[in-house]
């Protein structure tokens, strides 16, 4: 029994090595073989367009500024979000009114204290210029006394009659003494009037311009466009970054600017190798680089006459090429990359094919069509040449082209052996 065990034993081991290595022998993967196939495309033909590209950013022709007021010690509370489309009228700016309505109270008690005594000022000139005409009155009626007694020196005395001249002489003197206070009464009394009506106007001025500061601590849109913020250099240039809520404003100052979207154009770098080429009115097609599903059918609107100078190092020189869109794009705001395809000439029912199948041969353009074997150099003319495709004269449309030079590779494992 324990020699038929051990037998069953061996047995069972010696089956599952059998499938194991059964296993391994039907579950081992194929070799890989390496691939002989080479990438190819295929000549098509149809209408060939020459274009030059140019590549740059969108800039707006038309936009308003907006200044912060002529208010001190602003601060933005609230600001419409960038970059956001904004309609005539509505709120983009907001900054702190708290210490304007502080001081319109201050103002405004100092307006209604002016205005108190103004009118007590006034109300004391009627009381004073009441008394004095009272009292110029009763002088009048003494002298008209005077008068009457003066005139009886013919039935009186002549020590009557003289003492009632004398006391006429003190009469008019008195009237001329009243009057003169009264005038003077009445001149001291406008001119406090003056005073306080200067100091009552000053405090209504003031009054009114705190309302107005008031008022314009909210900036509404002039007009209808995209809301974009200048940059706040308060900390100096390398640190400057867009105003936001929180910051201080310089009186008068930019802070936003709303340019018009259907002003938008393309402003590209044009090589002075490609000036000659171009014209305004050419085709041109608008490629954005956020949006590079869409392409924007526009035309060239104008060239700059002379070169501008660039701010990058090395400093460069180019002319500056304008493209508008052709449509309007909610979406499109200013300073973003493109590049336009300016198109200079038109070439119909050309052959073409990608730049990269075609190579030089002996100095000569040549394509490298597959045969039953291998591949065959065909000499063609180039026509036209943009950066993704060359117009050729030579091959036929739909003829396949390989797009690697594999006779040159060899030659050189060749000339390396």
């Amino acid at each position: 029994m324990r020699r038929r065990s051990i037998f069953a034993w061996a047995s069972a081991l010696l089956a599952l090595a059998g499938a194991s290595a059964i296993g391994i022998t039907v579950f081992r993967p194929a070799a890989a073989k390496p691939s002989t196939m080479l990438p190819l495309a295929t000549a098509r033909r149809g209408e060939f367009l020459v274009t030059v590209t140019c590549r740059g950013e969108l800039v707006a022709e038309q936009s308003v500024q907006v200044n912060a007021p002529n208010v001190p010690n602003l601060t933005i509370v609230w600001m419409a979000p960038p970059n956001s489309s904004v309609k005539p009228g509505d709120a983009i700016l907001r900054f702190d009114a708290s210490g304007a309505q502080r001081q319109l109270k201050e103002k405004e008690a100092a307006l209604a204290q002016a205005v108190a005594t103004l009118d007590q000022a006034k109300a004391q000139a009627g009381i004073t210029a009441e008394q004095d005409n009272l009292e110029i009155a009763g002088l009048k009626q003494a002298v008209e006394l005077a008068r009457i007694e003066a005139s009886k020196a013919e039935i009186v005395s002549a020590i009557q009659g003289e003492e009632n001249r004398i006391a006429l002489s003190l009469a008019q003197e008195k009237l001329r003494v009243k009057q003169a206070a009264a005038e003077f009464n009445a001149a001291s009394a406008k001119s406090k009037i003056g005073s306080t009506e200067s100091q009552r106007n000053k405090a209504q001025a003031e009054t009114e311009l705190t309302r107005s500061r008031i008022a314009m601590t909210e900036i509404r849109a002039p007009a209808g466009g995209i809301v974009s913020y200048a940059m706040n250099y308060s900390q100096g240039w390398m640190n400057a970054k867009p105003f936001k809520v929180g910051d201080n404003v310089w009186p008068g100052s930019a802070v936003a600017e709303i340019p018009n979207v259907e002003s938008l154009r393309l402003k590209g770098k044009a090589e002075e190798i490609d000036r000659g080429k171009m014209s305004a009115g050419q085709d041109a097609r608008v490629i954005l680089d956020p949006f590079p599903e869409k392409t924007f059918h526009g035309k060239l609107e104008r060239i700059s006459a002379l070169t501008e100078q660039s701010f990058e190092w090395p400093p460069t020189r180019s002319f500056r090429a304008f493209a508008e869109l052709g449509e309007a794009d909610a979406r499109l705001r200013p300073q973003m990359n493109g590049r336009m395809d300016i198109i200079v000439d038109r070439l119909p029912n050309a052959v073409s094919v990608p730049s990269k199948a075609v190579f030089s041969r002996d100095g000569r353009p040549v394509v490298l069509v597959p045969g039953k074997d291998a591949l065959r150099a065909v000499y063609v003319e180039v026509l036209a040449r943009n950066p993704d495709e060359v117009a050729v004269r030579g091959i036929d449309a739909g003829t396949q082209v390989a797009l690697v030079d594999k006779l040159n590779e060899k030659a050189k494992d060749g000339q390396a052996k």
